[in-house]
């Protein structure tokens, strides 16, 4: 966290040895050299910026630093169990370690694959963020020796921070016994902001105005449905199928909004030029921003009725959680953590998600093409327009769902008992 890094100097100074005083230093430099550089796109976050990557570095440094050379508590007081995550912290498995046996956790594997082949090989116990993730890179050069000891362990979420019943940055708070009001002062507040047309606009068509009326279920719903998506705009997040559904939304009448960046200059270029063309053909129904706006992320995932996640592949995901934890329906394709979190209502039992006994709490799709959201995106406009006691019962069974880390924290614990007892 930003705040430890205000401890006073005089504290480290005389508790503290010069090597700890070392980590702290090169921690707080680091940090104020980025903050530097980002300050005039401050939006009250610490992470969700283009230089994640750079912190985390710098954080897994520091801490290789501190457990190889030096115990602030005492020698006696060294850690049991080293957990280490992706190939910047690879080096804490290997090359003697730090003394304890570790756990590592594989979280992308485009990246350094020889490093986290070794820390697979030394580790006791090997760990990616989803069951089916796991699968999907068992034949994987960097993992298939080493299948023995791989689990994957699904991703929770901070359900504090992820909690529309006391969110301070929406209108009205909401759970899922009164998701209906919540939605709807949320949705209109997201609109307000975007700019985004009240009912979605004159030009909607008309056989959809009609649907949209006659199926009022009586809870103060409006006549068209939002989709949102709160991603990173690369390869890897699906981009060409964001800018398919962006029109494939407005051409059905609903509304679009999508708030995220690229870090290659030219996507970005592309995505300008999208939201100024959506502008022009559909006033009022789209809205784009390319920002890091926490506030702005929290009011998507609440005033959505529909959150896109169309993932080339996806270790776990967080988005499609975070969209069931605040009463919008994920609407995926079938990979990774995604195929273990989201259950398709018209899926049978052979999904992931249905395997694990999860109500249906979304809309998924296989194929990584156009077709392929069609599929799925224009079920869910469906679902919205003519049958919204399907729709809602959807939401009920999303809002239910316990995505929290109480369930994964069990499973750590068993593991790193595993990897303790290696060391006997």
């Amino acid at each position: 966290m930003v705040s430890s890094f205000f401890f006073p100097l005089e504290f480290f100074r005389r508790f503290c040895s010069p090597s700890l005083l070392f980590v702290f230093l090169l921690c707080l430099f680091s940090h104020l050299l980025i903050e530097k550089k980002k300050k005039k796109n401050r939006t009250g976050c610490i992470y969700g910026r283009n230089d994640d990557a750079a912190r985390f570095n710098t954080f897994c440094q520091a801490a290789s630093i501190l457990l190889r050379n030096h115990s602030p508590w005492g020698d006696n007081l060294r850690p049991d169990v080293v957990h280490a995550h992706d190939w910047q912290s690879a080096p804490l498995c290997f090359d003697g370690g730090c003394g304890a046996p570790s756990v590592f956790t594989v979280h992308n594997l485009e990246f350094r694959a020889d490093l986290i082949s070794r820390a697979i090989a030394a580790a006791a116990v090997a760990t990616t963020v989803s069951p089916t993730y796991a699968a999907e890179v068992a034949g994987h050069p960097a993992v298939a020796p080493h299948l023995a000891k791989l689990v994957g362990v699904r991703n929770g979420i901070d359900t504090a921070a992820w909690n529309p019943a006391t969110d301070p940055l929406l209108p009205l708070p909401y759970d899922a016994g009164s998701w209906r009001a919540g939605k709807a002062a949320a949705k209109a507040a997201l609109r307000e902001r975007l700019g985004l047309s009240e009912g979605g606009g004159g030009n909607q068509p008309q056989h959809q105005r009609r649907r949209a009326a006659g199926s009022d279920s009586g809870h103060g719903r409006d006549d068209v449905p939002v989709v949102g998506v709160v991603s990173r705009l690369t390869a890897q997040k699906g981009i060409a199928l964001i800018k398919h559904a962006a029109w494939r939304t407005v051409e059905r009448g609903a509304q679009f909004v999508l708030l995220g960046s690229a870090p290659d200059g030219r996507v970005q270029a592309e995505f300008d030029a999208l939201a100024r063309d959506l502008a022009a053909a559909f006033p009022g129904r789209s809205a784009l921003r390319f920002a890091f706006d926490e506030p702005l992320s929290h009011l998507i995932y609440a005033g959505a009725d529909i959150i896109l996640v169309p993932s080339i592949f996806e270790p776990c995901g967080l988005s499609q959680i975070i969209a069931a934890r605040c009463g919008s329906l994920p609407c995926v394709r079938r990979t990774g953590g995604l195929a273990d979190t989201v259950h398709d209502c018209d899926d049978g039992p052979g999904s992931s998600a249905a395997a694990a006994r999860l109500p249906a709490n979304g809309y998924s799709f296989e194929s990584a093409d156009a077709a392929g959201v069609d599929s799925a995106l224009g079920r869910a406009l469906d679902d919205w327009f003519d049958d919204p006691g399907k729709f809602e019962k959807l939401v009920d069974n999303a809002m239910g769902i316990d995505w929290s880390w109480a369930e994964p924290c069990l499973e750590y614990e068993e593991l790193y008992w595993r990897a303790a007892g290696s060391r006997v």
